[in-house]
């Protein structure tokens, strides 16, 4: 296990590379330089150049890229341009942030989506499946941050039940975070569903039945843990864009976490910083996989890492 898990981060490397040099060019390729926020209107080209020369921006592209990265396998992520710190201090502060979001928002979504999978399944073609699968639907259908919308408005204005907007206690959590988990929890349920439902129709289900187990035994006990190991494969995949994900509920609900860091870095054209968040939440995304693999295995004897 411990040289498969080596392997995928090892082949994880040129997916990151990848991913910095479409972020790079893109960044860079935009009009308008970070130097237009630092400088005022009336500066000179002399001082203008100046400091497009400190930050190394009057270098060709391919020597700023190599140079960002060659710091990036030292682990450095570099300065920001507006804020004059250094990136990885930046993520740093802001990255608890984000994972708190996303993790409240990943067991939400897989204390709603597995149980509506299982009754729906149990119950197929009965006004429960139907009434199930019609609010995993809808769910699959509303934006994310349309949802966050209506949340704020009837339950933070309207309402007045929780706080419109910050940061700091476990209040600020409970909108974004069920506005972040129900599209992933609308997924996993209809998964969850079709899961149970070819596992159910298994011989060994039939046999289990046919000795007159009761229904609960047979469903908890034979058939839910094969019926989930495609589920752990999705849940990992979506750990990581659920991380991904808070980037716009935190704009939303002005938390200050990752999301809202890359953002206004986007807005301020503060490239390493941009550059840096990125790389995080591409790794986020990686290493979800990489855990649903594992687990893949732990959960089905069958499978072996090769």
């Amino acid at each position: 296990m411990l040289k498969y898990a080596i392997k995928r981060i090892i082949l994880a490397i040129p997916v990151i590379i990848s991913m910095t040099i479409i972020v790079f060019l893109i960044l860079h390729l935009a009009p308008g330089e970070p130097i237009d926020l630092i400088v005022g209107p009336n500066v000179t080209p002399e001082v203008y150049e100046s400091i497009r020369h400190k930050y190394g921006l009057d270098q060709p592209l391919i020597v700023q890229y190599f140079k960002f990265l060659g710091n990036l396998f030292r682990l450095d992520f570099g300065d920001s341009i507006l804020q004059q710190r250094p990136v990885s201090r930046l993520i740093l502060e802001r990255l608890p942030v984000t994972l708190k979001l996303g993790i409240a928002g990943f067991i939400l979504s897989v204390i709603i989506a597995i149980p509506l999978g299982i009754l729906a399944a149990v119950n197929r073609n009965t006004i429960i499946d139907y009434t199930c699968m019609t609010g995993a639907m809808l769910g699959m259908s509303l934006p994310t941050f349309w949802f966050g919308l209506l949340l704020l408005y009837f339950f933070a204005y309207r309402m007045r039940i929780f706080p419109i907007s910050g940061y700091g206690t476990w209040k600020h959590l409970v909108l974004p975070a069920f506005a972040l988990g129900l599209t992933d929890a609308a997924v996993t349920a209809r998964m969850m569903r079709s899961s149970m439902l070819e596992v159910l129709g298994q011989d060994y289900v039939r046999t289990a039945r046919s000795k007159g187990l009761a229904e609960k035994v047979v469903i908890y006990q034979h058939a839910l843990k094969n019926a989930l190991i495609p589920i752990v494969t999705l849940l990992g995949m979506r750990l990581g864009w659920i991380i991904g994900g808070s980037v716009v509920l935190e704009t939303i609900f002005s938390i200050p976490g990752l999301g809202r860091l890359m953002i206004d870095s986007i807005h301020s054209r503060d490239y390493p910083v941009v550059q840096g968040s990125m790389i995080v939440l591409t790794s986020a995304i990686i290493l979800g996989n990489i855990i649903a693999d594992i687990l893949y295995a732990v959960i089905d004897p069958r499978i072996k890492f090769d």
